[in-house]
């Protein structure tokens, strides 16, 4: 190459070098404006947050990507806050904070970390972080050796079988108020009219921000589901499934046939406006904002034309649609009772399985559904004295007057005799107070009205009489002798035997003599706790001499 060429590049680049290095330098700083990363502390306590800041300045179009999950390890991050956006001059500056942390002391560094902006990549700076220990000082903590463990008083507690059915009734409401609420939502829906319907929706596309935020497709999409829908609900009932073409034929056909009352351009804008539609649907075609809006326009007219051509129906229809809206009325009234019915026998099924699978179901049919001696047994007791030489004894009834037989050599000892009774042998509990006072110095023989109590209990119709015999003590100090074992009674309808317990106590105290019986159904908790109630409750009264 010629030495004055040479000679010649070598001024121009020298004449130019501060112009180039300006240009380098601009360049330099634009890239470092685009993107900046800073950090508020480079040294924490364990645990403590450090936050992390990345600023970008981008175009309004342009599309960022902030970089989120395990890209800051080996510190972990605690939070991501949504970005937060400022314009300036014209452009936007995006701030997106991280709150980082770790429970390891040592020396690190968060990497770089890559942010996208319109499809290139920019690296911020890496930060070096120091995470210390926290110190104690164990010289001047105070220490105390373990204390023993105390037991504590639960106390009143609610049964968890009440937690569990207040959640399923909970559960049950929202979902009645959920399905009643729905319900009422589409009833709203479905009773508003055809015309009405199509204006709502043109005006919540008008407030949608579709077409501001360039969602196209979107806008058409619901566009031309608004006309389609008037369409099919007012005229033609397949017009939400038909393609454009056969919409546009039939349009056409009804028109040529008198039966709609539209003019050809009316026919020839709805063509244009699906077929827009269905090319940015299906076709990602993209119209521009003031093509969308005249073909919003043009959708309202168009609906005007499609109402205003339906021909003005008569009386007769009239009535015949008012019929039909009120057996659909009934017939919505009908499915709220019904489910309202369901949904309370489902809270009533689940109800009752709950306490039974918790308090078992022998409790769920005493405690709801009844027992007799249960009630007896939680009712209000009596304490009375009975006969003479009277018997002070406490009952859940009061006992009433009644006579049973005696043998005549008895009858001729005695001076008289009352009997209180309270039930039957075929009764679920059945107890009596029997009383006798002899003449004189009579010696009434206890052992031998003991041995005599199988035989009445025969006489009585019991069978498989099973009997054991002890002493027995009032509480103010009687003594007699304790008649107990099981015995079965016949119910003489159905011939069916009834397993029974029985409990008879005797005293023969100063001229005169005391039984107390007690008969009741075998494997009854209730009557069991009764009779050892009664038969605790016991005194003799002694006759005064």
């Amino acid at each position: 190459m010629d030495l004055n060429k040479i000679s010649t590049y070598r001024q121009l680049i020298l004449r130019n070098l501060p112009g180039l290095l300006a240009i380098l330098l601009f360049q330099n700083i634009s890239a470092q404006e685009v993107i900046t990363s800073s950090i508020d502390s480079t040294s924490i306590r364990i645990g403590e947050q450090i936050t992390y800041k990345i600023e970008v300045i981008s175009n309004p179009e342009d599309l960022v990507v902030f970089p989120e999950g395990e890209t800051f390890s080996p510190l972990e991050m605690v939070e991501s806050l949504q970005p937060d956006t400022i314009r300036k001059q014209g452009n936007y500056k995006l701030l997106k904070e991280y709150f980082l942390t770790q429970f390891d002391s040592g020396k690190y560094v968060i990497p770089s970390q890559e942010v996208l902006i319109q499809n290139r990549t920019y690296r911020t700076d890496s930060f070096a972080v120091e995470v210390k220990d926290v110190i104690v000082d164990t010289t001047k903590q105070n220490l105390y050796p373990l204390k023993p463990s105390v037991t504590v008083s639960p106390g009143f507690s609610i049964p968890d079988w009440l937690w569990w059915l207040l959640a399923i009734l909970a559960i049950a409401g929202a979902a009645v108020y959920l399905i009643v609420r729905k319900r009422k939502s589409d009833d709203k829906v479905r009773e508003l009219p055809p015309y009405e319907e199509a204006m709502v929706q043109l005006k919540q596309l008008d407030s949608s921000g579709l077409l501001e935020n360039r969602e196209i497709r979107e806008y058409y999409s619901q566009l031309s589901f608004a006309v389609r829908k008037y369409l099919d609900r007012k005229i033609y009932d397949h017009g939400l499934e038909r393609t454009t073409g056969e919409l546009i034929l039939y349009l056409q056909a009804q028109r040529e046939s008198g039966k709609l009352n539209l003019n050809e351009e009316t026919i020839r804008n709805f063509e244009k406006i699906l077929n827009r539609a269905d090319l940015a649907k299906f076709a990602r075609s993209k119209p521009d904002i003031i093509t969308a809006k005249d073909d919003r326009a043009k959708t309202q007219l168009i609906i005007d034309d499609l109402r205003a051509a339906v021909p003005q129906p008569t009386q007769e229809e009239l009535l015949q649609d008012e019929e039909y809206l009120e057996a659909q009325r009934k017939k919505r009234k009908k499915r709220r009772i019904i489910l309202g019915v369901l949904v309370g026998a489902a809270i009533i099924i689940i109800g009752v399985t709950t306490l039974i699978a918790t308090k078992g179901i022998t409790y769920v049919m005493d405690t709801y559904i009844g027992h007799p001696t249960k009630e007896l047994l939680e009712g209000e007791w009596i304490r009375s004295e009975y006969g003479n030489p009277s018997v002070a004894v406490t009952t859940p009834k009061v006992l009433v007057r009644g006579e049973i037989e005696m043998p005549e050599d008895v009858q001729r000892m005695m001076v008289g005799s009352e009997t209180f009774i309270y039930g039957s042998l075929l009764s679920n509990f059945y107890s009596a107070v029997t009383t006798i006072k002899f003449q004189g110095e009579v010696q009434f023989d206890l052992q031998k009205a003991v041995d005599g109590i199988y035989t009445n209990l025969e006489a009585q119709g019991a069978t498989n009489i099973v009997m054991k015999q002890e002493e027995f003590t009032t509480l103010n100090g009687a003594k007699g002798l304790k008649v107990f074992g099981t015995l079965q009674a016949q119910n003489p309808v159905t011939g069916e035997a009834i397993p029974n317990e029985y409990v008879i106590l005797n005293f023969a105290e100063k001229g005169g003599f005391e039984q107390i019986i007690v008969i009741f159904n075998e494997d009854d908790t209730y009557a069991e706790e009764i009779s050892q109630r009664i038969i605790n409750s016991v005194e003799i009264n002694n006759l005064k001499e």
